[in-house]
């Protein structure tokens, strides 16, 4: 079974029953922070090596190392197909963080965002524009509306609820 399998296979197993997901979820993102503690805190723009050794470089089994990655492929410079990988496979990723930070704030993952380990690698006005673009990209503007007795926008003079907004 190829590691990502493993990892498919653990999130349905621990998915049974929700006390046992909340548990799950929990120990896997404690184990998720320490890693992106350790990378932060480096400043570590590129991560290379097997998979097992890096899976031992920051004390995670291999299935929740293959979890990080499937959580940080959409944030590095050229994504990786997941399902192939086994224990011998190397990887060479390299961290695109501001695009990271923008994840982070989608899923919305506070634990990981708010990570002290940040103020080293972006600045705090860097953070502040990425997360002010982030709120800017999820706000709705809808476009004006015709008022009912304003001219219709076809253009033929007409009130609007006297032409195009009648009723049909």
């Amino acid at each position: 079974m190829a590691l990502y399998e493993k990892w498919q296979s653990i999130i349905e197993e621990s998915s049974k029953s929700e006390e046992a997901q909340q548990e799950f979820w929990n120990d896997f993102c404690e184990q998720e922070q320490t890693i992106y503690e350790k990378i932060l805190g480096a400043n570590q723009k590129e991560i290379k090596g097997a998979i097992k050794e890096l899976a031992n470089e920051y004390e995670v089994s291999l299935p929740y190392f293959m979890g990080f990655l499937d959580g940080i492929n959409d944030s590095i410079e050229s994504s990786n197909s997941l399902e192939d990988f086994t224990e011998e496979d190397e990887v060479s990723l390299v961290i695109d963080f501001k695009k990271l930070y923008w994840n982070m704030l989608a899923v919305p993952a506070p634990w990981l965002y708010e990570l002290p380990q940040w103020e080293g690698v972006l600045s705090a006005e860097e953070r502040a524009g990425i997360q002010r673009d982030y709120n800017r990209s999820k706000t709705v503007v809808n476009e004006n509306k015709v008022g009912r007795n304003e001219p219709c926008p076809c253009g033929s003079g007409k009130k609007y609820k006297k032409c195009c907004g009648k009723a049909k």
